[in-house]
């Protein structure tokens, strides 16, 4: 049994299915879940008209033909026809051809291999599972404690891709991925931005040079970023719908929307956890709005202890599985999908009373999701990495070498884009003389991570790295150009 019909749970119920078990799968909102409604589908494109302008801009003789900005209306039109505004009946009927059986409700856990289901009209059942239960019930966004919040009708992520028109004044508090793409996005369609920071760095997590031309793309867009601001109150005039946002540096920022982009965390509320997972607190009514304490959490809150077949490792028995964001791991989705498979195959080999194929890089272990988890970010300039950053290296203890080097000086660079501008930097186990994590900046690095992805997920050491030749004139020769920096 799956609570959770997002890209995890569909995924779960897919792959469990063909592999011979019953599945039931517990849904009280769309199956698809935020990613292909409120998240990666509708934010991307949202992003996608802005960033092929852009491209055609940095090229001479195309740029010529490009004679204005994105049109908001047709790019609004073009988001839906990806989305249905919110019509997951495709979807359903996928998850129902599938195998799988979907059952309409909020899922509560009753005890061991119990789920408690509320339909909407509030009459309950009780479904039992024969081998296990699995949530992927994905996260929701955290709110700071900003007083007025709460009364003024905020934007926060989910309202920020399914918004039917261009506000005029848009305020952004936060300095994440998610602050950064929907920036880009409302402003590539004629919004005034302004980003509020409270720390001192775009993309805190990540290597510096991500979050620096990220903050310089941003402000060649128009936008303004104002780093160590913290927003303190908000209010909407009653009568002109126009927000006020008072600021600790004594400012107050007038807009017509305020979008909250703080981080998320994983959505157990309301799950039971409390009366099967030891020592779990009790938590907030389901739906109820995360709230952190003042100022912006620096980030969101661990969720269910899994190991790599996605068993939560606090519940005897072994019987209550987590996946994607709920479980505490990277908030991505294709990790949530990737984690799915593994799951699957764990438990088809668990009914049938074989040990898993839990061992690092087998079937049945998601173990890539704590070493290679790639990240794009859809800016402009785009932004993507994978693995760990030279601080997290270190910090693991790991003896460390790194390789960068300016994208710009590859010749495919220069004929990809006129004034391109990027970033790579490889960070190295010095020891195995393997790769631990890359990232990259500038045009293309969303589709280029990839190669990184495979070296790490296949600890590929660097001299065979060597003879992986790149094709001339790609921008992929970057890879040779940062071998060649570290020494080979």
């Amino acid at each position: 049994m799956v609570i959770g019909a997002g890209p995890g749970g569909e995924v779960l119920a897919d792959r469990a299915a063909h592999a011979g078990l019953s599945v039931a799968v517990v849904e009280d909102g769309a199956v698809g879940g935020a990613c292909s409604y409120t998240a990666c589908v509708p934010s991307k494109a949202l992003l996608r008209p802005g960033a092929a302008l852009a491209s055609a801009r940095a090229v001479d003789g195309a740029r010529q033909s490009v004679t204005g900005p994105p049109e908001p209306e047709a790019v609004l039109a073009r988001r839906d026809r990806f989305t249905g505004r919110g019509d997951d009946s495709g979807q359903a009927a996928w998850l129902t051809a599938a195998g799988a059986t979907l059952v309409r409700g909020r899922g509560q856990l009753d005890g061991e291999r119990r789920v408690r289901v509320t339909a909407a009209h509030g009459a309950t059942r009780l479904l039992r599972a024969g081998q296990a239960v699995v949530l992927a019930t994905g996260s929701e966004p955290v709110m700071p404690d900003i007083d007025g919040l709460d009364r003024i009708g905020v934007w926060t992520s989910e309202r920020a891709t399914t918004a039917d028109a261009v506000p005029d004044r848009l305020v952004v508090v936060g300095g994440g991925v998610v602050a950064c793409e929907t920036a880009t996005a409302w402003r590539s369609l004629g919004a005034e931005v302004t980003l509020l920071v409270r720390g001192r760095a775009l993309l805190p997590d990540w290597e510096p040079c991500a979050g620096e031309e990220v903050a310089r793309g941003l402000t060649g867009l128009g936008i303004s970023v104002r780093f160590g601001v913290s927003a303190l109150a908000v209010a909407r005039d009653a009568d002109t719908g126009e927000v006020s946002v008072t600021t600790d540096d004594g400012g107050v920022l007038r807009c017509d929307e305020l979008l909250v982009a703080v981080g998320r965390r994983p959505r157990t509320a309301g799950l039971g956890l409390e009366d099967v997972v030891p020592g779990h607190p009790a938590s907030a009514p389901a739906g109820h709005p995360a709230s952190a304490p003042a100022g912006h959490p620096a980030s969101a809150p661990a969720g269910l202890p899994v190991d790599d077949t996605g068993r939560v490792t606090s519940v005897p028995g072994g019987w209550l599985y987590a996946i994607g964001d709920v479980s505490g791991r990277a908030h991505l989705t294709h990790l949530a999908k990737y984690q799915a498979r593994a799951c699957a195959a764990a438990l088809a080999a668990r009914a049938a009373g074989r040990a898993a194929a839990g061992g690092p890089w087998q079937p049945g272990a998601a173990n890539a999701a704590r070493t290679a988890a790639a990240q794009a970010v859809f800016t402009l300039p785009e932004v993507a990495s994978v693995g760990l950053t030279e601080r997290a290296a270190r910090r693991a203890g790991f003896t460390v070498r790194t390789a960068e080097y300016r994208t710009d000086d590859v010749a495919g660079a220069a004929l990809h884009a006129d004034g391109y501008r990027g970033h790579a930097k490889l960070v190295v186990d010095a020891e195995r003389h393997v790769v631990l994590g890359c990232t990259l900046t500038g045009p293309m690095a969303t589709e280029l991570i990839h190669t990184a992805t495979v070296a790490i997920a296949g600890e590929v050491p660097l001299d065979r790295l060597w003879h992986a030749v790149p094709a001339f004139p790609t921008v992929s020769e970057i890879w040779l150009r940062l071998l060649e920096t570290y020494g080979l």
